[in-house]
């Protein structure tokens, strides 16, 4: 009962950044002694921090508690379909050590290569007493990466390599830590749940623009997996579509609304393209053929969130991605414009904004999910190797 208790107070500190004892135990509805004994556990454990006290009031100056950064650690290791990541956040999600490599497509010996040399690089970046904080390592990984070779340019032997590899096993084999794994969109979400989301929305659909489109969900301020932690898998959402012979026939979204999508296209035009995975904060002209692609990433988003406003009646739906925010931008205004052009009888019409953690929210929200397993509410389910 305790240990809830503790999650509900660390929840509610890290929700609105600090608040005093008082504060606390008026909306947890926990007495002010019992605040009193959890949030000296927590000082002493060096999870909380006492702020300056917050004088002009009668009576004693009232003291806030936030977290404290240092309190604890969590790694997080994405296995992208044309990178891998490895990043050190701190308890209040601060990046304190990032690694990249870009790769054609993912391989288990390539993988393995950069998470043995990636570890030590960024323990480095932590003393010895900060390091022994370091609570486990999330892993942020496509769902099935197998079934999408030829969309991924991999050969099909290569990925199936990744059927039977066991993240656990190889991971600690490497470094002794609990193991949590989930996929890459939900980490995602994570991310923007526990370190965004400012309008404090309770309900969203997120969608995250990467390599292929995906996304998360979050239900009363908790993120929500699904039973086979797949929750908010919006890139296999088939469409409705006519083929070459003018039959109806369907296409998932990945196939519509992802950044290989673009990069054919800009190849199919001449464009060199280096600059769609080398950069995330800057793309610089690429004509008309950008423009044709945010159209149709809106088109697909906007079904999207129609048929999921139809199944749950979402606040909002939070658009981000490994995509520049200028281009991110035109793809929350486009999609805005089509879903109020879109027949919404039966359908409560909802908010659309952008994400507010940006490209690197799958490395973040893997980091994130030990983070979770100890001091959230969040009633996550993972796999916990």
């Amino acid at each position: 009962m305790r240990a809830h208790n503790e999650r509900r107070i660390m929840s509610l500190i890290r929700q609105q950044g600090s608040a005093p004892k008082a504060e606390i135990a008026q909306k947890t509805g926990l007495s002010a002694q019992a605040v009193t004994v959890i949030i000296n556990s927590l000082e002493a454990e060096s999870l909380l921090i006492r702020k300056e006290p917050q004088r002009g009031r009668v009576g004693q100056p009232t003291i806030p508690f936030a977290l404290n950064p240092d309190g604890a650690f969590g790694i997080g290791l994405k296995v992208g379909r044309r990178s891998y990541d490895l990043t050190l956040i701190d308890l209040v999600g601060n990046i304190r050590a990032t690694l990249n490599e870009y790769c054609a497509y993912p391989t288990v010996n390539s993988l393995l290569t950069f998470l043995e040399k990636g570890i030590s690089v960024l323990k480095m970046s932590l003393s010895d007493e900060l390091a022994e904080r370091i609570l486990g390592i999330g892993v942020a990984t496509p769902f099935e990466i197998w079934n999408w070779t030829e969309e991924a340019g991999a050969p099909k032997k290569v990925m199936n390599e990744w059927k039977s590899f066991d993240f656990k096993q190889r991971i600690n084999q490497i470094i002794s830590l609990p193991v949590y794994v989930c996929n890459d969109d939900t980490a995602a979400c994570s991310a923007e749940l526990s370190f965004g989301n400012p309008a404090r929305f309770t309900d969203f659909l997120y969608i995250f623009i990467g390599t292929f489109i995906g996304g998360g969900v979050v239900i009363n301020e908790t993120l929500f997996t699904g039973k086979k932690g797949n929750a908010g898998a919006i890139g296999s959402l088939p469409r409705p579509v006519l083929n070459s012979e003018g039959q109806l026939t369907s296409q998932q979204l990945i196939m519509q609304s992802s950044l290989y999508i673009l990069e054919k296209m800009l190849k199919d035009d001449g464009y060199n393209t280096d600059i769609v995975w080398s950069s995330r904060e800057y793309w610089g002209d690429l004509g008309p053929v950008l423009d044709k692609w945010i159209d149709q990433v809106a088109d697909g988003l906007a079904y999207a969130a129609l048929c999921s406003l139809a199944i749950f009646d979402f606040e909002a739906i939070v658009i981000d991605g490994a995509i520049p925010i200028n281009v991110r931008e035109k793809i929350v205004l486009a999609t805005k414009l089509k879903l109020s052009q879109a027949d919404h009888r039966g359908i409560y019409r909802c908010a659309v904004q952008s994400g507010s953690i940006g490209a690197k929210a799958q490395s973040i929200g893997c980091a994130n999910l030990p983070l979770i397993i100890n001091f959230s509410q969040d009633n996550v389910s993972l796999s916990h190797n």
